[in-house]
């Protein structure tokens, strides 16, 4: 790691950029209606623009078959470094036979809108059912993982990529912090060890609880919710910014917390995901990255600290990122605070937590969590995003 500029360098020892200079994107431009086109999908944008502003250092665009087939067999890329997901563009057969190695290809968005270039340097099948054991840990269709996986194209499609330009977030433009602009921004504020803080979710006590733990000893948080493709139950995130700028304004020091969005999409694949998602925020300059109970998990499809487990299979120097981990987090009724069971002499009866789908359970039957679980704001605001009459 390097302390001179940054507090801790980026995955692969360089942030990649592969935003395009405005000669490159006259260029692209003036050949867009001669590409041959190839429509992503809402998680392949992302992957694009988190490749672009290199949040998916080093890589620099979607993976050849000699990275994929190492990372999904070993979490690696090619050249060793330490990689847990697979970053790739699926696409039909028919698709796929109409494209030439060497050549470029135009990226459309799904309304079909030019937004990058794929330079295609190699076209190769895969394995599903082999992705899916490997990464996700099971090949149930039901997992909203696996099922986006098998329902992708049988042809991946490899090459470096450009993004034609960064454009702000349709909803958050004043969040959209890219990896160049917030390693900017902790070295104004001097932070020398910032943690990451990764949800899906809204906000709650319990991650409040842990935050604050990681604050006592960090000089920063980078609170970096995700706001990419997520499940059809998951809780909208324009609904989760305003539970978490209610939270910040009322019960978080301004000088030590940066909210910002993070443009991946989830994959749920719990234990694999964590490695993933702790090696972007290494890119967006975190020291330290809060892991809690069953980190992006899903069902019943991993153990309940799987998701620390895997941190310890492979060397520190080799992550670069100092993993922070919690037990699950609750309200204590004997001390009357937060607590876990490192620190509370409660029985399980005295133990008060609930889930996300129990919130939502909740909230549809019009009863509000309560205080002890989420503060009465926040409850206030998700009930209130949900359309439910509410019985106090």
């Amino acid at each position: 790691m390097s302390y001179h500029l940054d507090a801790i360098a980026p995955h692969g020892g360089q942030l990649v950029n592969r935003i395009a200079t405005p000669e490159q994107r006259q260029e692209f431009l003036s050949k867009a209606d001669f590409l041959p086109r190839v429509q992503l999908d809402e998680r392949a944008v992302s992957d694009l623009q988190m490749i672009a502003i290199g949040g998916f250092s080093p890589l620099t665009g979607f993976m050849n078959q000699e990275d994929y087939d190492r990372v999904v067999t070993e979490m690696r890329l090619a050249n060793g470094n330490v990689w847990a997901i697979p970053v790739t563009l699926s696409v039909e057969e028919e698709v796929a036979a109409s494209l030439k190695e060497g050549g470029f290809i135009r990226l459309d968005n799904p309304a079909g809108e030019f937004i990058g270039v794929l330079e295609l340097t190699q076209k190769y099948r895969y394995d599903k059912s082999r992705e899916a054991i490997n990464v996700y840990r099971t090949d149930d269709s039901k997992h909203p993982g696996v099922q986006v996986l098998y329902n992708q194209g049988p042809i991946h499609l490899a090459g470096d990529v450009w993004l034609l330009q960064r454009d702000p977030h349709p909803f958050f433009p004043k969040y959209q912090i890219d990896p160049t602009t917030s390693r900017q921004m902790f070295r104004e504020k001097g932070w020398k060890t910032i943690v990451g803080f990764q949800t899906r979710n809204p906000i709650h006590r319990a991650h409040e609880y842990i935050q604050k733990c990681a604050l006592e000893i960090v000089d920063g948080l980078f609170l970096h919710p995700l706001v990419g493709a997520t499940k059809e139950d998951d809780i909208p995130a324009d609904v989760r910014m305003r539970c978490y700028e209610i939270l910040l304004d009322g019960y978080y020091p301004k000088d030590r917390v940066i909210l910002a969005i993070n443009p991946s999409a989830m994959r749920y694949a719990g234990p694999r995901e964590a490695i993933f998602h702790a090696l972007i925020r290494k890119n967006y300059g975190c020291t330290h990255f809060i892991v809690g109970r069953d980190h992006a998990g899903v069902g019943n499809y991993y153990g309940t600290y799987d998701a620390q487990y895997i941190f310890d299979e492979f060397q520190p120097e080799e992550l670069g990122i100092v993993p922070m981990k919690f037990e699950h987090a609750f309200y204590c009724t004997r001390t009357q605070q937060m607590a876990t069971s490192k620190t509370s002499p409660s029985t399980p009866e005295e133990r008060i937590h609930l889930s996300g789908t129990k919130v939502r359970e909740m909230l549809r039957r019009g009863e509000l969590p309560p205080p002890e679980f989420s503060r009465p704001e926040v409850a206030a605001e998700l009930a209130r995003a949900m359309r439910v009459p509410v019985t106090v």
